[in-house]
Parts: C-alpha cells; sequence; structure tokens
C-alpha cells in the first residue's frame, strides 16, 4: 500500500464496470492507474471488482488489470458492488443492470445518453427508492462539465437558454464542407477513416444523438420532464454545398445545434420550453461558431449568470472515462460521508411547446422568373404570414452545363414563429413566379 493509500481508513468500495469498449477500457485503466489518488480524494480506497464484457476470451493484456475480473455474468456483477460504472450503451441490457445494481444498494455512474433521454424519471424514482445515487456527466458532451453545473452550480439560478454543439461526427463534416469544400459524403467518408464516424453514421447525421442529449439539458436547465420524443429533429444530411456557401456569404457558418429554451409571453408569465435539434447558420463572431472539428461546445444564458460557454473534446476513450471518474469520486463520497447527491428535479412542468411556436429566422434562396412584378408577389407572400423580410438579393446565376441564366433571390426574415416561416415558404412554392424554392435554412445565435 502506497503512502497516500495508506492515509484512508475504512474497507474499499467495491466498483463495479459494466462495458469494455473504447470508454470502458480506459475507465479501467484510469481507476488502476490513479488509484493512490481517487482513494486520496475519496477517503476508502476503490477496488475494481469485476469488468463485464460481451466474450471473456478476447485479448485485453494491454489493460493494468488482473484477467481473472473480465466475466460474461454483468448480473452477478451488478449484485457485489457498492458502485456500478454502466458504459456498455443502448436500452437493454443496461436498463434491467442498472435497477438491479441499485436494488442491491449501488450508486450508479452511467454514459447512456440514449438510455437517460428514454427512461430517465424512472431510473431516478428507482435511485430515490433504493437511496442511492444516479450521476451521468459523460452522457453529454464527453470530457465537458455542463451537466453538473446545470444541475448544482447554476441550481440558485434560472436557465434561460442552452445552445449547444454537441455532436462531433457532425461538427467535423459540416467544419470539413466549410474549410475544404468538400461534398457532404466525402466529409463522412473523412470522419469515418479518422474514427469520429462509425460505419453506420446515422444516429449523427440524422441527430439521434444530438436530440438525445438535448432531452438531458433541457431536463435538468427548465426542472421538466423532457424525452427524445419531445424534441423536434432534422438532421444534416440535406446540407448541401450552396447552403455552405450561403453561410459563408453571411458570414456564417452552417452547425448542427441542439436548443433549449424557455418561453414567455409579454407578461412574464411561463409558456413552455422548446427544445429542437438542426442544422442552422450562426455567425462566426458567435462563440459556437468558432467550434472545429469534432470539439463540443454548449453555450448557456442564465438570468443572474449572464452567458457562459463550456468548451472541449465530446468523445474519445479517456476524455468521457474523466467524466465518469468525476462522478465515480463524488458518489464515493457521499457513500463515505452518508450523503446523497440531487435526484430529479421536476417540479416545474411546463409543457413542452411544438417546434411551430419556436421564435427563429430563415434563410431562403429562390430560382424566380426575370421579370417585373416577382419581387413584390415574394413581398406579399411575406407579408401574408406576418413575416418580415431583413435582407434581401437577386442575383442572375447561369448553368454550368448550358449556359443559361435563371434569378436567384435570397431572403434572410427577421425573427418569427417557425410556423410562420414554414407556412411562407409553402407559400412561396405555389407562386407562378417562383420555379423552385432551392434551400431553406434556420439562422441562430443573432
Amino acid at each position: 500500500m502506497s503512502e497516500v493509500e495508506g492515509k484512508a481508513a475504512g474497507e474499499p468500495l467495491k466498483v463495479a464496470l459494466l462495458g469494455c469498449g473504447v470508454v470502458g477500457s480506459s475507465v479501467a485503466r484510469m481507476l488502476t492507474v490513479q488509484a493512490g489518488d481517487l482513494t486520496a480524494r475519496v477517503g476508502r480506497p476503490l477496488e475494481l471488482v469485476g469488468i463485464a464484457v460481451r466474450r471473456a476470451g478476447r485479448d485485453r493484456s494491454d489493460l493494468p488489470v488482473d484477467p481473472s475480473l473480465f466475466t460474461t455474468d454483468a448480473d452477478s456483477l451488478v449484485t457485489k458492488a457498492d458502485i456500478v460504472i454502466e458504459v456498455i450503451g443502448g436500452i437493454e441490457p443496461a436498463r434491467s443492470l442498472i435497477l438491479k445494481a441499485m436494488e442491491h444498494g449501488a450508486s450508479v455512474v452511467s454514459a447512456n445518453k440514449a438510455l437517460l433521454a428514454e427512461d430517465g424519471p424512472n431510473l431516478y424514482a428507482a435511485a430515490d427508492r433504493c437511496g442511492v445515487d444516479l450521476y451521468y456527466e459523460a452522457a453529454v458532451a464527453g470530457a465537458i462539465p455542463i451537466l453538473r453545473p446545470i444541475r448544482e452550480s447554476l441550481a440558485g439560478d434560472e436557465v434561460r437558454k442552452v445552445l449547444g454543439i454537441v455532436n462531433g461526427t457532425t461538427n467535423y463534416v459540416l467544419d470539413k464542407m466549410d474549410t475544404t469544400g468538400q461534398g457532404f459524403a466525402e466529409a463522412v467518408e473523412q470522419a469515418q477513416a479518422l474514427g469520429y464516424a462509425e460505419a453506420d453514421p446515422t444516429a449523427d447525421v440524422e441527430g439521434f444523438d444530438a436530440a438525445a442529449k438535448a432531452a438531458i439539458l433541457a431536463s435538468l436547465a427548465f426542472h421538466t420532464r423532457v424525452s427524445s420524443d419531445d424534441v423536434h429533429r432534422e438532421g444534416i444530411t440535406e446540407v448541401t454545398a450552396a447552403d455552405v456557401q450561403a453561410a459563408k456569404e453571411m458570414d456564417c457558418v452552417v452547425k448542427l445545434l441542439a436548443i433549449c429554451e424557455r418561453t414567455r409571453d409579454e407578461q412574464g408569465h411561463d409558456l413552455g420550453i422548446s427544445v429542437r435539434v438542426y442544422p442552422a447558420m450562426i455567425p462566426r463572431s458567435h462563440p459556437l461558431g468558432s467550434v472545429r472539428d469534432a470539439y463540443n461546445a454548449v453555450f448557456v444564458e442564465a438570468a443572474a449568470a449572464g452567458e457562459l460557454m463550456f468548451y472541449g473534446k465530446g468523445a474519445g476513450g479517456d476524455p468521457t472515462a474523466s467524466a465518469v471518474l468525476g462522478d465515480v469520486v463524488a458518489v464515493a463520497r457521499h457513500r463515505v460521508g452518508g450523503a446523497k447527491g440531487p435526484g430529479e428535479s421536476a417540479y416545474a412542468d411546463l409543457p413542452v411547446l411544438d417546434i411551430g411556436r419556436a421564435l427563429t429566422r430563415y434563410h431562403i434562396s429562390l430560382d424566380v422568373a426575370d421579370r417585373p412584378g416577382v419581387l413584390a408577389q415574394v413581398a406579399t407572400a411575406f407579408a401574408e404570414h406576418g413575416v418580415s423580410i431583413e435582407t434581401v438579393r437577386q442575383q442572375i446565376v447561369r448553368d454550368d452545363e448550358t449556359g443559361a441564366a435563371r434569378a436567384n433571390l435570397i431572403v434572410v426574415t427577421h425573427m418569427a414563429p417557425d410556423s410562420a416561416l414554414s407556412a411562407t415558404v409553402d407559400a412561396l412554392a405555389e407562386l407562378p413566379t417562383v420555379d423552385e424554392v432551392t434551400s431553406v435554412m434556420r439562422v441562430e445565435g443573432s
């Protein structure tokens, strides 16, 4: 026993690890290598009593742990621990194992955003019933400490808006489209080659991953139960090189944004919250506009604290393991001190508003007839739906193959309800002078 470990009194706290993939391997390594420091920080040693894996015979000699710790019997393992770390992902068997661990008195640390976004209230209820902790900092934005600041550091404040880049894969793809001129498919292939994107990138590029994280952020920020099904979701598969170029011309950049926003009427009464994920143009001068590659960032607006920015690595073994171990130390300290961390806070119970009630701006590109009166018809369509135009620009575009000329109209609106903006786009498409609505993208952060 080292001098540091010798200063901590009491029996070791038994830790079970579920999963030994990229994140699980990093967690196991850090638990072992940093054992002395963790003991000093907790007040008692942390003893790794088992690692649940799918295949016990796989070579894991690169990990500094006793090979006898690996087991395929996760059900038995969770009954032997004081703290269970779940990094296997998915809904089942993760949910059943977490519930079983809690029933046997174990606190749980999880990185499972999909499960927490789908069934968080039931997991919270089980933790409360069993008198244990449920922590999940690693479920959103990897190494970035964002959930605990919202849940604890800002508990005395009023969070008004959370605006974030919470998926590294999509940020990498959009960043490469912006900086190199690559198309969507080419940028995705590069992300896959570098290990930023899965062989099947659907969860990332279609926004499912970001939507789960948005649900978790909104639940904590607004003290309201929000599930993935409540989140309006749009992915980036329809983003084109022309969209990215149009953003450049406005000194903007395209990002997949998770937006969680509190909405009030003119008298200051709560109407509800808006939770949405979609690609949008954001000014390069905005703090999120400079977030590059596979990094994540979350921008928080609070009544008293003002504007806060959290930035860092949103994925990867060691960064995510850092967040996991931060939670492990927290729940271990609670067990040593006979305390318990905060549980679910859903007292506000605000309604989740339909996307149509969200306030945003649109950037609309139209191919129109090149003759007098077209602009007046277009302006009338906006006016009839109560949407004000901020800027309008017309240009003549020639087809690269035929040389034929066409008129292209670019319209950027003022802020308006999304339902009014969407209805305006539908009306524009029906105008006889509009050949095609070639692009529609929201504008945020200004």
